[in-house]
């Protein structure tokens, strides 16, 4: 048969028999023969294959947004090449080149990545598409979360429950997502016109050892604070530990908040209070993002996209109902209470959430400013 009889049976187009397609396919399969994925690419100009840049593929967060991209992937016939930097930027510019003439588009989560490194090390006109990144300028759609809003929000509540020693488990060095929830802690606590302590800014790491090591540090104290806010759930999991293991009572004597509500956070002991962020749903429209970039003629992904964040009160922190679910606050001056919502179902429940907490639940999703 011919060249271009065989490249129609295999690639479903033209007009080619159901016999002669079914022919071919079953030579192919008796000799092991496969198209050269990088031969086809050179002639249609795609790879059929999505890139992922992540600081790091450890711990639920980063596995829920792998997930939410993967799925969004799969539905449009496309694979992914995932790598991770663990924050090297000497790693990250290397992962990018690896990248070239590899893949069709480039979902990016690095916050320490910015738009020059973006720009070097990628061909022009490559779509690209920013997770939570400080990077700015340039041809790139990005999608972030609420983090100053969202801390902002889960300190004000606790300090509306009557503690005014809020100490802060910071997350790690020259990350976007750490700056901007020390940020909103900051931001609450001078709202409240409490006197910022720098002994109680304990660094952090991200993980549950960073979280427990922090812990212990801040109950070594004197005064020590009575609540603890985690720039992340693992850190505020492994400060559940220490407190534990030092006879420290949840909520009683110190209160406990994380952020991200990862999966785990509703089966601690106690349930964690935490900032809901929609880590699925981050995955998800981030790669619908990308793709209709891939789509475009000139390839460029547009729109700069916030995503609202939720307070999820539960026990750690005390003095609401068990999943209880409030607006976060946009983080961009809007106000107003939000509604409780029951965790499992959620319903709205019909309480009042504490007027702190702002009214974002009704920006989710909202485009930011430029």
């Amino acid at each position: 048969m011919s060249v271009a009889t065989v490249s129609r049976a295999f690639n479903d187009s033209g007009p080619v028999s159901e016999a002669t397609r079914r022919r071919v396919r079953e030579v192919a399969l008796n000799l092991r023969y496969a198209p050269n994925s990088a031969a086809r690419s050179l002639i249609t100009s795609r790879t059929g294959t999505i890139g992922v840049l992540l600081p790091d593929l450890y711990g639920e967060f980063f596995s829920e947004v792998i997930r939410g991209v993967d799925q969004t992937a799969q539905r449009h016939a496309f694979h992914l090449l995932v790598s991770s930097s663990h924050n090297d930027r000497a790693q990250i510019e290397a992962a990018l080149r690896a990248m070239r003439g590899r893949v069709d588009g480039l979902l990016v989560m690095s916050p320490d990545l910015d738009a020059r490194a973006l720009a070097v090390n990628l061909p022009e006109g490559l779509p690209v598409v920013l997770l939570n990144s400080r990077a700015r300028g340039g041809d790139f759609g990005s999608l972030t979360v609420d983090n100053f809003g969202g801390a902002r929000a889960m300190v004000r509540h606790i300090v509306a429950l009557g503690r005014r020693d809020v100490a802060i488990i910071k997350g790690a060095p020259r990350n976007y997502d750490a700056e901007e929830r020390l940020r909103g802690y900051r931001a609450a606590l001078r709202a409240a016109r409490i006197e910022r302590r720098p002994e109680w800014e304990v660094a952090g790491d991200f993980t549950e050892i960073g979280g427990y090591r922090a812990a212990a540090q801040l109950l070594r104290l004197r005064p020590r604070p009575t609540a603890i806010f985690a720039a992340n759930d693992s850190m505020a999991i492994g400060a559940l530990s220490a407190l534990r293991e030092a006879g420290v009572r949840v909520p009683e004597d110190v209160a406990v908040a994380g952020f991200d509500d990862i999966p785990i956070a509703r089966y601690m002991s106690p349930p964690l209070s935490s900032v809901h962020v929609p880590i699925g749903e981050l995955g998800t429209r981030a790669m619908t993002m990308l793709l209709e970039a891939v789509g475009q003629r000139d390839g460029r992904a547009r729109g700069q996209v916030t995503l609202a964040t939720t307070l999820v009160i539960r026990e750690s922190c005390g003095g609401g109902p068990r999943g209880a679910r409030a607006g976060a606050g946009s983080g961009h001056g809007s106000g107003g209470a939000a509604r409780a919502a029951d965790d499992s179902a959620g319903n709205s429940a019909g309480n009042p959430a504490s007027p702190s907490t702002g009214g974002a639940a009704r920006n989710r999703g909202r485009k930011a400013g430029p």
